[in-house]
């Protein structure tokens, strides 16, 4: 069963910095596009970052010079390394990665910043 696991999430005080992880399994193909969603309770869903195959990112304004997506294609890992963490970063991120012609979502990790 092909998914794509996250993992890294958990408490973190403001300012502090938290990496996500997310690790394709069960599957043939490698992570092509990739990014990162979060949804905080109340709220959509919303954009963070993206990169492409060829490591082209783009970010929310909001979390512009703080947060940085990244990929170890040799892993089959995409990467949120988040920075000068906030308050209102608390949500549930999620893993969006196509692989081959499917775009599969991960279960989701919980991030909590504490004022």
């Amino acid at each position: 069963q092909v998914q794509l696991v996250e993992s890294g999430g958990g408490l973190v005080q403001a300012g502090g910095s938290l990496r996500l992880s997310c690790a394709a399994s069960g599957s043939i193909f490698s992570i092509n596009d990739a990014g990162w969603y979060r949804q905080a309770p109340g709220k959509q869903r919303e954009l963070v970052a993206t990169i492409t195959s060829g490591g082209n990112t783009n970010y929310a304004d909001s979390v512009k010079g703080r947060f940085t997506i990244s990929r170890d294609n040799a892993k089959n890992t995409v990467y949120l390394q988040m920075n000068s963490r906030k308050p209102e970063d608390t949500a549930v991120y999620y893993c969006n990665g196509l692989l081959g012609l499917t775009r599969y979502w991960g279960q989701g990790t919980q991030v909590t910043v504490s004022a």
